[in-house]
């Protein structure tokens, strides 16, 4: 499963850390972005596989930055997107399904459940 890229959007520097471990260790390249305006500045120059943000981002939060990458382009429009959050109210999973996301992991999260994710949505 080499050069599939992922994209992580989170302000926390530590959760960026921890995540970004876990999926070079895997064998992913890994972009960063620390909030949904990085995230989609960079989603516009760089071709990703996947994409995974928390909720709770300043600037732009997770359900907005999804809502943004689904109208973005045909090309990210399928792309999987998982939600790496603290939040687990069915309403707010409702919320982050409605937007378009694929999945939904809570923090904190075990590296083996976050790969187990990433590999049955992307094959």
């Amino acid at each position: 499963m080499s050069n599939k890229i992922i994209m992580t959007a989170d302000d926390s520097a530590s959760v960026r850390q921890m995540v970004n471990f876990t999926l070079m260790n895997a064998g992913f390249e890994v972009v960063e972005a620390v909030d949904g305006k990085d995230a989609l500045s960079k989603l516009s120059k760089t071709p990703v596989h996947m994409l995974i943000t928390d909720l709770n981002m300043p600037n732009m939060d997770g359900i907005e930055l999804i809502r943004n990458v689904r109208a973005l382009s045909s090309s990210l429009k399928f792309i999987p997107i998982i939600m790496l959050t603290t939040e687990s109210q069915p309403e707010k999973k409702m919320e982050g399904k409605t937007a378009g996301a694929t999945g939904w992991i809570i923090k904190p999260f075990k590296p083996e459940q976050l790969l187990s994710v990433i590999k049955k949505v992307l094959g």
